[in-house]
């Protein structure tokens, strides 16, 4: 067990000093970029997404969008602290990458999970899930999908609140 536990700790060290060597690089390049290419950075919050599939506060910064090129998305989102999605899936796999912050995730007819930084999480096609912050702390995780969101049932605060207290102990 502690040998596995070290492991897991050596890979969430070695997650964040790619993430940080990623971050790096992306910041030093735009220094170096002239006008004509199409630069963006996902240090930027984004938007205050509109209020229609979740519960509290979101902010999309939209990185990539699929087009003849580039068959994905990938979206930085951030959920403030006692927001959550509500019950959505994929036409296609979906990544989630988590980057800060600690959340919550649950796939139909299975137990939830926390979720937290350096965690990379897989759904399958068509897999019923949703996804969160914690009840008191923020989450920010980078979005890898394609296809289409199908939004299937609203999560209320009632069960999102009763996963807090399942979870509070993690």
């Amino acid at each position: 067990i502690v040998i596995a536990y070290m492991r897991i700790q050596e890979k969430i060290r070695d997650m964040k000093n790619f993430l940080f060597i990623l971050l790096t690089l992306f910041s030093l390049s735009s220094y170096a970029q002239a006008e004509d290419y199409e630069l963006s950075s996902f240090l930027e919050e984004g938007f205050k997404a509109p209020n229609t599939n979740y519960l509290g506060e979101a902010w999309l910064n939209p990185l990539i969008r699929s087009d003849e090129l580039i068959s994905y998305n990938l979206t930085k989102a951030t959920f403030k602290a006692n927001s959550t999605l509500n019950w959505h899936k994929h036409t296609d796999q979906q990544v989630l990458i988590v980057i800060s912050g600690k959340g919550y995730y649950q796939e139909k007819g299975k137990q939830p999970i926390v979720i937290k930084e350096g965690d990379i999480l897989k759904s399958s096609a068509n897999t019923e899930h949703w996804h969160s912050s914690s009840k008191d702390m923020d989450v920010t995780y980078l979005a890898i999908y394609k296809g289409e969101t199908e939004w299937t049932e609203v999560l209320s605060q009632e069960a999102y609140d009763e996963v807090s207290l399942q979870l509070s102990g993690n």
